[in-house]
């Protein structure tokens, strides 16, 4: 019986252990972050964000973030319940967690005891608290406030002299800024004076008649945004009864970084002019706030340059922070300053760019992690070498973590496990059994044996998945390019399969084993019967400075060069079908794809998502526009090297031969719709094989944090539009 029993078994094993990535497992993703230890190293708080059906709307899902503890021992146990998502845990104490979430459109501030009891509503301030950090001692915490123009210039607390900016608002006709202050006593009149007039006009605004706009920036995600907008710091006291402290006031942003370890400064960042109109300021400083009436001292600034994210060490002795210059191709880089300004600022040497920065309660390292050779590995800078030390490998990415005495904890991702939380103990890992002696040898290797304490996505153990192989070569200036080949899923020798070759954007993002975003699609597509190439090429973070600065006046000519190897390389594959080659890209990455098809014409099939194609009118279309003086010259002085229209792929557009398949997000102002649409246009008017997708209300980071329905729409499309030219089923 028990052998009849376990043959009855095996076929579905079998079958289990074989099941396709299917486009909705896409919902089934849940994703860790936030991840914090409770002050006595007992236990961690993280937050769980998921994908929950709609009960009203068939096929729509809501995203939900809720808090997750753990004590190392137990199961883990889900703290907060609702529609509403929280925000980042923060330990009050050992048995004491504080978080914020929605409360009639304004976040608040909630305490919930560990000890039972459900979440108790702290704060009903009617301006909203943001981003708190709490006290070293617990008893207070600084947070911010936003504030539009329109607010600021009425409000009281944050404008208490009912000033006006002593920077130029920019208005034609206006040599001043008086015109910002309304005078009451005049009332619209459409008819009427030169007052009423304007009166008129300035209610056609309040009412969404009309948008007014006189600044640089004014393209947001979604929407023209003409609103000029201000962040600033408050101080709150925990305790019955204590109402905000304003600290910070006028019409300049602040934003609060880290207490100081004695808790008698708030650590914040703010622009270095003082009468510069916001959307010039590309320039910030560090400065130093007394949380008791918010007399300010300036910590850290350098010129043209960009200094933020300050954190002191635990002992007080130094304060780490992130540097960059204003202007160019950069990335930002660890700046060590000491507290008693007796040395002068050491930048880190390290050719990463720098996030996530984490002191050890010894003050010893400086832990943080950075996007590297397709991964993103945890490293730490040690004090007394002053050297970065990598303590993680390539292969996955460390999203998220948190350090103690004894333990460290943290959330990875690797082509396996997409997304889980891990911890070792520090102690344990020592040979000598004290984490004071844990060697760096000894460290590396617990996280990499590390086991995750975690089931978050267990449903993966039960899929066919498809893992990257890496690869190399060097290309002509001399640079090592990777990339990485998938085999197609469940891939039957002396079959031949097609080839998508998939292309990131930026242009400074990098793809790896240890990048998230891709993991779904790139397992869909595997085990849709496609092979999958990717690479990093010149201009890709990740590699260093000198890499990513290598496609500056060149972004398609080389980076197209290096990709196309990669996909050259790629198709020498026993199972690729030369003859069944696709293409697609999104962002930067989908005007290479555009790029690529006016000058190659191997693929059957290609795809442009949300892409860049005229660099003069992205300019003026896209709220990236940044990118075009970065990595070119303004279009008025380009008459005589034409680098943007030799830089354009709709310069070549004639010349496009490969079916053509263009997405935008009908609110995508970070690249602009019109750049799609021009591209459409042409190729239709020339009658070549387009179409064109719009999605409604979509942005440009639609493919990444957008409504769900409309992610997994765009990978059918993808998927369709090239079975219709390389027909896998």
């Amino acid at each position: 019986m028990r052998i009849l029993l376990v043959l009855l078994c095996m076929p579905f094993f079998v079958w289990a252990q074989n099941e396709k990535i299917t486009v909705s497992d896409l919902t089934r993703i849940k994703s860790a972050s936030s991840i914090s230890l409770s002050p006595d190293g007992k236990r961690a708080v993280y937050a769980v964000q998921t994908m929950e059906p709609d009960a009203e709307k068939k096929w729509e899902y809501n995203y939900r973030t809720h808090l997750w503890l753990t004590d190392f021992q137990n199961p883990s146990r889900q703290l907060t319940q609702g529609e509403e998502s929280v925000s980042r845990a923060i330990w009050k104490d050992a048995k004491t967690l504080l978080f914020t979430r929605p409360v009639k459109g304004k976040s608040q501030l909630f305490q919930l005891s560990l000890e039972g009891g459900e979440p108790r509503q702290l704060t009903d301030w009617k301006y909203g608290i943001g981003n708190p950090i709490l006290s070293p001692d617990g008893s207070k915490i600084v947070f911010s406030v936003g504030l539009s123009l329109t607010e600021l210039l009425k409000d009281s607390l944050f404008n208490p002299s009912k000033a006006v900016p002593e920077w130029s608002f920019e208005k034609p006709g206006f040599k001043d800024n008086a015109f910002l202050k309304s005078d009451s006593k005049v009332k619209p009149n459409p008819d009427g004076s030169l007052a009423e007039i304007r009166a008129f006009l300035n209610q056609d605004v309040v009412d969404k008649k009309a948008k007014v706009i006189n600044r640089l920036n004014f393209q947001g995600e979604a929407t023209t945004q003409p609103e000029l907008n201000f962040s600033h710091i408050c101080v709150l006291e925990l305790k019955e009864g204590a109402t905000p402290k304003v600290l910070t006031t006028g019409f300049k942003s602040f934003q609060a970084s880290a207490w100081s370890s004695d808790g008698k400064a708030i650590y914040a960042t703010t622009g270095q002019q003082a009468n510069a109109h916001p959307d010039r300021e590309q320039t910030s400083k560090v400065i130093r706030l007394t949380p008791e009436n918010g007399q300010m001292q300036d910590v850290f600034q350098a010129e043209n340059q960009r200094a933020f994210a300050p954190l002191p060490s635990w002992d007080g002795q130094r304060i780490a922070l992130l540097t960059s210059p204003s202007e160019g191709v950069n990335f930002p880089k660890l700046t060590i300053i000491a507290t008693s300004g007796s040395a002068q600022p050491v930048t880190v040497e390290f050719d990463r760019s720098v996030s996530n920065l984490s002191w050890s309660k010894d003050s010893k390292y400086l832990y943080f992690s950075a996007h590297s050779n397709g991964g993103q590995p945890l490293y730490r800078w040690n004090v007394a070498t002053q050297k970065v030390e990598q303590l993680s490998d390539y292969d996955s990415g460390m999203l998220d973590f948190d350090v103690s005495t004894d333990k460290l904890v943290f959330v990875k991702t690797q082509v396996s496990a997409p997304n889980e939380v891990y911890w070792i103990s520090l102690a344990k890992a020592a040979k000598k059994g004290k984490a004071s002696d844990l060697t760096l040898a000894e460290l590396k290797t617990a996280i990499q044996e590390a086991k995750p304490f975690t089931s978050l996505n267990d449903w993966v153990a039960k899929k066919t998945l498809s893992m990257p192989e890496k690869r190399t070569f060097q290309n002509e200036k001399g640079q090592t390019v990777e990339y990485w080949i998938m085999k197609p899923a469940n891939v039957q020798a002396g079959k031949k399969y097609p080839l998508l070759l998939n292309m990131h954007g930026g242009p400074t993002a990098m793809w790896g084993p240890g990048e998230a975003s891709m993991w779904h699609e790139f397992q869909y597509f595997c085990s849709q019967g496609y092979g999958v190439v990717y690479a990093n090429p010149r201009g890709s973070g990740g590699y260093g400075l000198d890499f990513q600065r290598g496609n500056i006046k060149d972004w398609g000519t080389g980076p197209a060069s290096d990709v196309l190897r990669a996909a050259t390389e790629a198709a020498k594959e026993s199972w690729s079908d030369t003859a069944r080659q696709v293409i697609t890209g999104g962002s930067y990455a989908g005007y290479l794809t555009a790029w690529i098809v006016g000058h190659d014409h191997r693929f059957k099939a290609a795809f442009s998502q949300r892409g860049v194609y005229d660099l003069t009118t992205f300019l003026g279309e896209g709220n990236a526009w940044r990118l075009v003086p970065n990595y070119f010259q303004y279009p008025w002085l380009d008459k005589t090297d034409r680098v943007l229209e030799a830089n354009s792929p709709y310069t070549f557009v004639d010349q496009i031969r490969t079916p053509l398949l263009i997405k935008h997000g009908e609110n995508d102002l970070r690249t602009g719709v019109i750049q799609s649409e021009m591209m459409y246009k042409s190729m239709k008017i020339m009658g070549k094989e387009v179409e064109y997708i719009r999605m409604p209300g979509g942005t440009h980071e639609l493919s990444r944090s957008g409504n769900v329905r409309q992610r997994i729409d765009r990978m059918l499309r993808i998927y369709e539009f090239f079975e219709r030219y390389v027909g896998t089923k």
